[in-house]
């Protein structure tokens, strides 16, 4: 029997460069290039799947990619994909919490925290937010302080602001 691997591809985007993988279950990393470079994020996702990268596309990967561009285009609000999460039971509890963010909305960290049973937790949602390795599709871009401030994005602050603003753009 052979043993399953990861399967990535490195795409654009109107942000940059992205590692795209995913398993034969599912969609499991889109994840931005720079952030910490490819044998940083090869080493993170091989460490949490315990399955080998190898270059290379699938279904998933071919959905994601289509999927993702159409919400650059302005033209997905929602991402119709199956995913494959790994993490802890609360990183997990939390992104199924983000996704129910709808598109041009915002949350704060605490409201996360209080909608996960866990007022008082804005700390864990935001750690929770950076281990993330579907971002966009896993739109922790939608969590922001409870100010109105923008903080913390492992993808740089700039994308934050510049996902929000698109969102915002196309939203009537």
């Amino acid at each position: 029997m052979e043993t399953e691997k990861i399967v990535y591809k490195i795409v654009d985007s109107p942000i940059g460069k992205f590692v795209a993988c995913a398993t034969s279950s599912g969609c499991c990393i889109y994840e931005f290039y720079d952030r910490g470079g490819f044998k940083k994020i090869q080493s993170r996702v091989e460490k949490r799947y315990k399955m080998e990268m190898v270059k290379g596309t699938n279904k998933f990967i071919d959905k994601m990619e289509s999927q993702v561009n159409e919400y650059f285009k302005g033209k997905r609000e929602k991402f119709s994909l199956k995913l494959d999460l790994q993490g802890t039971k609360f990183e997990i509890l939390d992104w199924l919490e983000l996704m129910k963010i709808s598109y041009g909305e915002t949350r704060s960290y605490g409201e996360i925290a209080k909608a996960l049973g866990k007022p008082g937790a804005a700390r864990a949602v935001g750690r929770a937010n950076g281990a993330n390795y579907l971002p966009i599709i896993i739109p922790c871009h939608r969590v922001i302080e409870a100010n109105g401030n923008l903080r913390g994005y492992g993808g740089k602050l700039w994308r934050k602001k510049f996902l929000l603003d698109l969102e915002k753009k196309n939203t009537i």
